[in-house]
């Protein structure tokens, strides 16, 4: 166990040496790694889905995958807030000496939050709209990188993260079709709202 330890701080420190070298990778990293950015760029993806459509049935697909989003997003991150009660691991800054572009968060880095999330998200938009999947996963990919590359988190917390962003948003897409025709009424409703 010690030995996948080393190694996982291994690559921390290995990939946090670019900070510092260039001036424009940092300020493009900074944006990635940021607590607002990518979730921003991700609901704003939502949003349009919810309203994307060429006809009413794709709609009405688009607006169910991003409910299932949603909820898969609490979800996640209540999977998180478990673990995180049993199970504390410091930050690879806290363990090694690292360069930061961001503050120093002091909760546990097991499991990587953000990794949940943008991964659940994507997950759960996947099962509806593959196509539309990509860019949510593409800024998953990126937003995880980005907190390794800046020494927030180790490659593990990220991969068990992102493991359980998948299963969140796979379950919870599954559930909303087996309890069909709930979420259909759900949308109806936001619909009689003017809201879908």
């Amino acid at each position: 166990m010690d030995a996948f330890r080393d190694f996982d701080g291994h690559i921390v420190t290995w990939l946090n040496q670019g900070i510092g070298q260039f001036y424009v990778l940092d300020r493009i990293t900074y944006l990635l790694v940021s607590d607002y950015f990518i979730p921003i760029i991700m609901c704003f993806w939502g949003l349009s889905l919810w309203f994307h459509g060429k006809d009413l049935v794709e709609r009405i697909g688009n607006q169910k995958a991003v409910l299932a989003s949603a909820i898969s997003l609490g979800f996640a991150n209540l999977a998180v807030l478990l673990i995180n009660q049993a199970v504390y691991r410091d930050r690879p800054f806290a363990q090694y000496e690292l360069s930061n572009l961001l503050y120093a968060p002091t909760d546990s880095s097991f499991p990587a939050n953000p990794a949940a999330l943008a991964f659940a998200f994507a997950t759960a938009i996947w099962w509806r709209n593959r196509r539309a999947s990509a860019v949510p996963f593409a800024l998953a990919a990126l937003w995880s990188f980005a907190r390794v590359y800046n020494g927030l988190f180790f490659p593990s917390d990220v991969a068990v993260g992102a493991l359980i962003g998948i299963a969140m948003g796979t379950l919870i897409s599954w559930g909303l079709r087996a309890i069909e025709p709930l979420p259909t009424r759900v949308i109806q409703g936001a619909r009689l709202l003017y809201l879908a």
